[in-house]
């Protein structure tokens, strides 16, 4: 009795071994079966389960007895293969999924690196424009400041134009009968004429008087006055468009009774200035 009772523990204590290596190997393939398939699902495909294989023997699922357990004692390296290639396979497939992943998020991260650099630029040139852009209406505002300073200024100018003054005046007497300037008359028109050259806004007024009577007396005062008129403008280079002659004949002489006229004959000259236009030409 004793040698079989042992011979049949033995064989329980075999087959316990043999069920138990079997489901933890299954429950092993399993749990690998499951985390390869949760691992490679990603948001554009879900990979199927690993499917079970179909049982050949002991160690494929068969019943645990002693016969199947002798019959088969050991996993043979076939089965292992069969088991563990699907697995490897579905490693593969996670592996090449991470570096297609990771080709992806380099690309998306180069391009957007590229619109970030690309908006910078962008953004850059419309800071410069509005800068210039900045920089030109300054510019025009003080053009335009600076005509309207002028436009004002011209204004002014325009609105004084008529504004002359008396600065000098000289008187040149002629005997009766006489039209020739003499030398005292000349030096008298030099010392008023030397400081005019080169000279602006300024007129010369020239009245010649005569006595006489009518046209004689005009005639006169008018030949007296275009003497002087001829000295100033070949000695002294004065523009004839700032002369003005008035022939004034036998007409009383400015401050003196209206009832006295002189004897011979008289031209009197009148230097008028402006200086606000003088001023403004500098």
């Amino acid at each position: 009795m004793r040698p079989r009772t042992f011979i049949l523990l033995l064989a329980c204590a075999l087959l316990a071994v043999s069920v138990f290596a079997q489901q933890g190997t299954s429950s092993s393939s399993a749990q690998t079966s499951a985390t390869a398939s949760s691992t490679s699902a990603g948001p554009e495909s879900i990979r199927e389960p690993l499917t079970d294989q179909k049982p050949i023997n002991f160690w494929d699922g068969d019943d645990p007895n002693v016969v199947n357990l002798v019959t088969h004692p050991f996993a043979r390296k076939a089965w292992i293969k069969r088991y563990l290639a699907p697995v490897r396979d579905r490693l593969n497939e996670l592996d090449e999924i991470t570096n297609e992943n990771a080709t992806k998020i380099k690309d998306i991260d180069s391009r957007s690196q590229r619109g970030i650099q690309l908006a910078s630029d962008k953004a850059d040139l419309a800071t410069q424009h509005a800068s210039a852009a900045s920089a030109q209406a300054q510019t025009a505002q003080t053009s335009a400041n600076q005509a309207s300073t002028r436009v004002a200024a011209e204004e002014q100018v325009v609105s004084n134009l008529d504004q002359y003054r008396g600065t000098a005046q000289t008187e040149i007497l002629f005997r009766p009968g006489q039209t020739v300037l003499s030398k005292q008359a000349k030096d008298a028109l030099d010392q008023m004429a030397a400081p005019l050259k080169n000279q602006h806004s300024y007129v010369i007024e020239i009245h010649g008087f005569s006595s006489g009577r009518g046209q004689a007396a005009i005639a006169a005062s008018q030949k007296m006055a275009d003497s002087v008129v001829r000295y100033l403008v070949e000695t002294h280079q004065v523009p004839v468009y700032r002369i003005f002659v008035v022939a004034m004949g036998d007409a009383p002489v400015s401050g003196e009774a209206s009832t006295r006229h002189i004897v011979g004959g008289r031209v009197e000259i009148n230097l008028l200035k402006n200086d606000v236009v003088s001023t403004a030409q500098r």
